[in-house]
């Protein structure tokens, strides 16, 4: 059974990660601050450590203690308003701490790590879908810190043979089918759960923030891919690695997208709720599409979205939300 260190392993996606390694008999093991994770999301029976990924030593005993063999790298910051206000933390926690982890884990002899990376990276598309070759040129320190730890990665294979993978996603969504893990952040900055609150009454209104973009219906449009999707592409990643395909960039998409007013007027399908709208002025920097070309994750790991739909997604995240209507509190 191969042990797996997963970094961020409490959070949303890590935590669905985790969950899908142990169904394919894998053994994940978990690094986690708690800064933005939940312990509750971590099965009792996972090794779990408390601590940062910049700690070399703790790094180091979890790297001989558990056996890794490989790394799967979710840890970091993701809030990209926040990112403007505070840029040096976020190149501090997501460039620099990741600099660190990586180094304590090649001292330690693992040289197998796939990363947690973003669409954000590419900044304001000029073609849609958006091409792994598209120029990379991030409007917010976040889409900046993971883009140069990405960078960072082509000197770090040349010099110590670090093997990579950096899954570029784009808008992670939905639950865990058996509704056990679900989406709880704090603040809540994403579109779906925030539809969700406003459908359980928690909110008053889901603010449309722009109806005049060059889309069908004004609003903006995004690639929403179901985040168990999004776990097995991180578990082929890690197998492509395995057979000798090669270090190297994948977006995670679905290829297609939905309007803001089309993700709302499904959400009113699923839930039998009314969802009252604010429409406010647009935020800035916000693109009128991004949409992930995925042409390459599909023919060379093999990855094919099940979940993604919108239907689907919205019906696992709403079956969480109603489970769960203050989190994992």
């Amino acid at each position: 059974m191969e042990s797996i260190l997963v970094s961020g392993g409490a959070g949303y996606i890590g935590s669905h990660t985790v969950k899908t390694l142990l169904e394919q008999s894998y053994k994940p093991v978990v690094l986690d601050n708690l800064v933005t994770g939940h312990r509750q999301s971590v099965p009792r029976d996972v090794p779990f450590y408390q601590g940062d990924i910049a700690d070399s030593r703790l790094v180091r005993k979890v790297v001989e203690q558990e056996r890794i063999s490989a790394v799967i790298h979710f840890a970091a910051r993701s809030l990209v308003g926040e990112s403007a206000e505070k840029p040096d933390l976020y190149f501090e926690e997501n460039t620099a701490k990741t600099n660190r982890f990586v180094s304590s884990l090649l001292e330690a002899g693992v040289k197998r790590i796939i990363f947690s990376s973003t669409a954000a990276t590419y900044g304001i598309p000029e073609e849609v879908p958006i091409p792994e070759s598209a120029p990379t040129t991030p409007i917010n320190p976040y889409g900046f810190s993971k883009l140069m730890i990405e960078q960072s990665f082509s000197w770090l294979e040349k010099a110590y043979g670090l093997e990579w993978i950096a899954l570029r996603y784009f808008n992670a969504a939905g639950a865990a089918l058996d509704s056990s893990l679900g989406e709880d952040h704090f603040p809540e900055t994403h579109l779906i759960p925030l539809i969700l609150k406003t459908a359980l009454g928690q909110r008053e209104t889901i603010s449309i923030f722009g109806t005049d973009y060059s889309t069908p219906d004004g609003t903006c449009i995004r690639d929403y891919i179901h985040v168990l999707d999004l776990a097995k592409a991180h578990i082929l990643a890690l197998e492509a690695l395995g057979k000798g395909i090669g270090s190297g960039v994948y977006n995670v998409g679905t290829g297609s997208g939905y309007s803001v007013r089309e993700v709302i007027e499904t959400a009113r399908l699923v839930t039998g709720r009314g969802i009252p709208v604010l429409e406010s002025p647009r935020r800035p920097g916000d693109p009128d599409i991004l949409v992930a070309k995925v042409e390459k994750i599909q023919h060379s790991l093999g990855w094919t979205p099940q979940y993604s739909s919108l239907e689907q997604i919205i019906k696992s995240a709403w079956a969480w939300h109603l489970g769960h209507p203050n989190g994992f509190e």
